[in-house]
């Protein structure tokens, strides 16, 4: 009981990165083409800052939970995956200065960083689910299958992207992202490519292999309670996030 609630745990805190932290890394990929120019672009990182660190903790509870509850799989999963998780991890630190650097200093170079980290962030997750939704654990996976599925994981990055975009930017950032997204509505189309882009590591953990791989019971049962115990603060902490930057942002005017 206590091993399937670990892995319940598991799977929505995974799910919860893809969904809330491929907001932020899906609009980041998309900075280019929503901001043409300095103003703009400043718009749209605005729109990201309040979001991705708090987006970014599921990550972080998301590989606790793994090493501490399945210590098997993660050392199957680390070993195997090890290129592609340096490259996440160096993308994901040039993206994350970017988003901190941008007001102080070279916001040009700021703009590239975030966007080639955002894209390379995406296509390493996008690679590491391909490679598991074709039952490739131990390694790096290669083949037409993979590059298919990983094409479509960086697509639904970049529209999940977009869909927050037309939540959150006005004016003409607003029009181009409601371009491409789609015109149901911004928060309909958010909720749609939530739920597509929250199906990739559900059904990418439905193909590992966690029995016999937790940790032993008196593990599970100090640290599932602890887990369960901090989930709500989570929450609201997500919560209140979500309220008090609930507001689009405008274009901050003369802005580089």
């Amino acid at each position: 009981m206590t091993e399937t609630l670990a892995a319940a745990l598991f799977g929505f805190f995974a799910t919860g990165y893809f969904v809330l932290g491929g907001a932020d890394i899906g609009t980041g990929m998309m900075l280019p083409f929503l901001g043409r120019d300095g103003a703009e672009r400043r718009q749209v990182v605005a729109a990201i800052v309040p979001f991705f660190l708090a987006d970014e903790v599921w990550l972080v509870a998301t590989a606790g939970l793994l090493i501490g509850a399945f210590p098997a799989l993660e050392a199957e999963l680390f070993s195997g995956l090890y290129p592609l998780i340096v490259v996440l991890v160096a993308a994901w630190i040039i993206r994350d200065v970017g988003l901190w650097a941008r007001d102080r200093a070279w916001p040009a170079a700021c703009d590239v960083a975030v966007t080639v980290g955002s894209w390379t962030v995406a296509g390493a997750w996008a690679w590491i689910l391909a490679g598991l939704l074709t039952g490739v654990t131990d390694g790096v996976a290669g083949g037409a299958a993979v590059a298919l599925l990983g094409a479509v994981v960086v697509a639904l990055f970049a529209l999940h992207g977009l869909s927050f975009a037309g939540l959150r930017l006005t004016g003409r950032p607003h029009e181009r992202a409601r371009a491409l997204a789609g015109p149901v509505g911004d928060r309909a189309t958010f909720a749609l490519t939530a739920v597509v882009l929250a199906a990739a590591p559900l059904a990418a953990g439905a193909r590992l292999e966690f029995a016999g791989a937790a940790a032993d019971d008196a593990t599970l049962r100090l640290l599932v309670p602890a887990v369960c115990a901090v989930l709500p603060l989570l929450l609201a902490g997500q919560a209140m996030t979500w309220w008090v930057f609930r507001h689009r942002v405008a274009t901050p005017a003369g802005a580089p």
